[in-house]
Parts: C-alpha cells; sequence; structure tokens
C-alpha cells in the first residue's frame, strides 16, 4: 500500500475542489483529524496494517463532500473505491476503509478499536479549548447551506449534542471529556448571550421564572418529604442533609454554605454568569426553606422516596434548564477531573457512596436504601426534564410491496423515509431464491407507532416490521438534521 501517495493525492484534491462555503468540513479537518488520529492511535497501541487503514480512513471520511453534502460518507466510500487500488489498496482493506468512513455517521456506530479511534478523532474538538471556535465555523457551514435557520436554534443542538456524545476510547475519555463537560456547561450558561442574538428580550426574564420554579419545586420536596422523614439525596443537596440531621443545622443555612465552594469553582473552571445565576439560584432555594412554610405531605417511606425524588429531580432539571446549577457536585466531579484519572462519573458514584454509607451507619441500612430510591427517582427525573418529552421510534420496513408504502408513509402519515437497497428471501429450504428489496427506514413518535403498523399492515400483512427507541432525533421532517 502507497499510503502516503493515497493520502496526499485526496489531500490535494480536496484542497483544490472543496466548496468554498465548508467552513468546518475543510481541507483543514481532515489535517486535524488525521492528526488526532495518529494521536489516539499511537497512546492504544496501533501500528503496522491496522494504523495504515485508519489514516487512509482518515483522509478519505470526509471525501464525499467534494460531489454532495447530505449522506456524504457513501461518497466518501466510492471515493475510496475509485482511487485507492491506484496504491495498492486490495478489496478486503478498501472494505475496512469504508466501514471506518461509515462509522462516523451521526450518531456514531463504532465497531472495533480502529473505528473508535476515527471516530474520536472526527469530534475531538467536543473536548478542546477550541471548541467555541470550531463550533462557530460549523454554525456557519450549517447557516450558509440552509440547515440551521438561526443561531438560537444552534445553540439548543449542541446543548443536546454535547449532552449525548461519549468519547469511546480510553485515551479520549480521560483527556476530552473533563473538558466538553466543561463546554456543555459554559454553553448552558451562555444561552442568554445566544438568545439575545437572536432577538429574545424576554429570556432572562423566562430564565429567572425556571429558576424560581425550580427552587420552589425542590423546597417543597425538601420540606414536605425528605426532612421531616430524615431521608437523604446524593450530591451536595445529600451532604447538606446529612449536617442537618447529624448536626441539627438549619437545612437552608447548610445548603447555601456547603455550594458557595463550588460556585467559586464554577467562576473559575467555567464562568462569570454561570456563576452568578447558580449563586442566585442557591440563595433563593435558601430563602424558600427558610421562609415559605410547607406542608408535610406524608410519612410513607415509598411515597417519600419516590415522590420526593421526584420533585427534587424538577426542581433541579428547571434550573439547569435555566443554565445554572442547584446542586454543586458537577461543578466538583469537574474540578477534581482535572486533577485525578478518575472520570466524572467515576467521582460523582465516589461521592454518593460515602454519603449513603455515612447515612446508613448513623440512620440505618433501610433509610440508606430509600435514600438511594429517592436519588434514583430525582436522577431519572433530571434527565427527562433537561433532555424534554420527545420520544422518538425508529421503524425499519421490508416489504415485497414497497413503493405503495412508501408512498403512504409521506403522503398519508406525513413522514420523511430513507430507502436502502437490499435483498429479502435466503428462507431455509429456498436459500436459493430471493430478490431485490427497497428496505424503508423512517423516524416516528411513539403516538404515531400504532399508526404506522395498521398503514403498513392494510397494503402487506406479511410486511417484516421492527422498531427500535431512538434517544434523540433532529432533522429530516421531525426537525432539520444536525451533521458534525
Amino acid at each position: 500500500m502507497q499510503s502516503e501517495k493515497a493520502t496526499q493525492f485526496i489531500l490535494d484534491k480536496m484542497a483544490a475542489e472543496l466548496p468554498s462555503y465548508l467552513t468546518y468540513h475543510s481541507i483543514r479537518h481532515t489535517k486535524e483529524v488525521l492528526q488526532y488520529a495518529d494521536e489516539l492511535a499511537e497512546a492504544e497501541k496501533i501500528t503496522g496494517d491496522d494504523l495504515v487503514i485508519l489514516r487512509t480512513a482518515a483522509a478519505y471520511h470526509d471525501a464525499g463532500f467534494l460531489e454532495t453534502y447530505a449522506g456524504h460518507e457513501e461518497i466518501s466510500c466510492s471515493v475510496a473505491q475509485t482511487y485507492l487500488p491506484q496504491f495498492g489498496y486490495n478489496d478486503i482493506q478498501i472494505k475496512r476503509i469504508c466501514d471506518l468512513i461509515m462509522a462516523t455517521r451521526i450518531p456514531q456506530e463504532a465497531t472495533n478499536k480502529l473505528s473508535e479511534i476515527l471516530c474520536d478523532a472526527d469530534l475531538y474538538y467536543l473536548g478542546t479549548n477550541n471548541y467555541a471556535s470550531t463550533a462557530e465555523n460549523l454554525y456557519q457551514e450549517l447557516y450558509n447551506a440552509g440547515i440551521i435557520k438561526s443561531r438560537e436554534e444552534w445553540v439548543h443542538y449542541q446543548i443536546k449534542f454535547l449532552h449525548s456524545h461519549h468519547y469511546l476510547t480510553p485515551t479520549a475519555q480521560q483527556k476530552l471529556s473533563a473538558n466538553q463537560h466543561q463546554n456543555l456547561l459554559a454553553l448552558q450558561s451562555q444561552t442568554l448571550s445566544h438568545k439575545s442574538v437572536t432577538g429574545h428580550k424576554d429570556f432572562y426574564f423566562s430564565d429567572v421564572i425556571l429558576i424560581l420554579i425550580g427552587v420552589l419545586t425542590a423546597g417543597f420536596s425538601l420540606r414536605g418529604f425528605l426532612v421531616p422523614n430524615n431521608f437523604f439525596d446524593g450530591g451536595i443537596t445529600g451532604i447538606s442533609l446529612l449536617i442537618h440531621e447529624i448536626y441539627d443545622v438549619k437545612i437552608a443555612y447548610v445548603i447555601v454554605i456547603a455550594n458557595l465552594p463550588f460556585i467559586i469553582m464554577g467562576f473559575y473552571s467555567i464562568n462569570a454568569r454561570f456563576a452568578l445565576k447558580t449563586l442566585f439560584c442557591i440563595v433563593m432555594l435558601g430563602v424558600c426553606l427558610l421562609y415559605i412554610p410547607y406542608p408535610v405531605i406524608t410519612s410513607d417511606k415509598l411515597l417519600v422516596s419516590i415522590f420526593g425524588g421526584f420533585f427534587l429531580g424538577v426542581g433541579i432539571g428547571l434550573t439547569m434548564r435555566a443554565g445554572c446549577a442547584v446542586d454543586g457536585i458537577e461543578v466538583l466531579a469537574l474540578y477534581t477531573w482535572r486533577r485525578t484519572s478518575f472520570t466524572i462519573s467515576e467521582v460523582i458514584l465516589a461521592l454518593n457512596i460515602i454519603i449513603f454509607a455515612v447515612a446508613a451507619s448513623h440512620f440505618g441500612l433501610e433509610v440508606a436504601l430509600y435514600s438511594m430510591l429517592t436519588y434514583f427517582t430525582a436522577t431519572k427525573t433530571v434527565d427527562y426534564v433537561v433532555e424534554g418529552i420527545e420520544a422518538y421510534t425508529g421503524v425499519t420496513i421490508i416489504s415485497g410491496k414497497s413503493e405503495i408504502i412508501k408512498e403512504r408513509l409521506v403522503n398519508e402519515l406525513g413522514r420523511g423515509i430513507t430507502v436502502y437497497k437490499g435483498e429479502r428471501g435466503f428462507l431455509p429450504g429456498k436459500f436459493e431464491i430471493h430478490s431485490d428489496v427497497d428496505i424503508i427506514f423512517t423516524v416516528i413518535t411513539r403516538l404515531e407507532l400504532r399508526k404506522l403498523k395498521n398503514l403498513v399492515n392494510d397494503v402487506d400483512p406479511n410486511a417484516f416490521v421492527f422498531a427500535n427507541t431512538i434517544k434523540e432525533a433532529s432533522g429530516g421532517i421531525i426537525k432539520r438534521r444536525h451533521i458534525h
């Protein structure tokens, strides 16, 4: 394999022929992916032919932008299949390269170490100090292409993408995850400025409303469920509850004082806006706990653990949507991460283990177990509030009557579809019988699933249909596509 010549050939071709509006997917991006792939490969002990395959895939992974924007990965594979044989690559090597290229398609689907490295190299910038400038280049590119219509929409998508993305290789996790988390927190705290660019003058007011509702709800959880029943939570709130119970100090004072060090950390680790909003949030929670006469709702332990966690999760989630934090444990985890080899999740887990262990030793194992249930409920509720209520289902349909199904899905159900070319048949005893078929894929909401199944059943009762839950969907008919 003449890998250096193959790489230089495609770099020269892209430098000369890539469209000028590609401010992110430029020749610079491809060169950076090559550099990051080399760094990760060295750390992950990739050598020999595997390294050559990886570097070639990195060089060719965005070559499809020479011809198209949407679906560029398939075209990148076609480019590789066209030119790589000239440089001594055989069919097996080219297939491996194409598999790596396809793994970078969002959502990434890495299946081996090489694809994990290429995926991490492709989105390396998410965990760097250059995130803001690189993301701005991507915004300009998508805006010029008509995919993103406003900066407000862009900020919303970036927050969701940073929240859901996880690096795959241990090297990238150790090197980039902390910065990615910091970039997410910074982006959330800067939402106010993004809103002002798009002309929403009332965003600050809505921020305050979210914070007030959030702290009122969190206060209701603490005063109405947890504190009267000696229950605990995880994080800084859990530490505050422990101090309150052990030393009989008012919970309002403890929560404010316990969070102050992490507000200071947030000032230096994230930015001043985040710290100020979080300070306002914590002080308001202290005021609510001090002066609002919340009623005690119940003493039933199961109800306390479930609904106490639920309302606490709602309160924390609403404050997070406003770009601040009512619990400083994430800031602490980020601060600790940067000084140790532990991941953010490991830091949070370790702190919570300590909290629940202390609770068990002082108040009994039963209280600690119920408190763990409270923490689990609160965590799941936070995820629900922050991520939103959209739940999408990806549906794949294989049928000999695909033309009719495609027409009805688009015109009756109003869904966008993607069609893959495949073959059907290959049944036991009839393996030699098979035929070409269009494999239909679409994304719908959960409420539309029954309607879709009825539609397909009307056309072809023998159609093979399967569905899977999609955590996040954007673009297409549902929303405009978010491309990285």
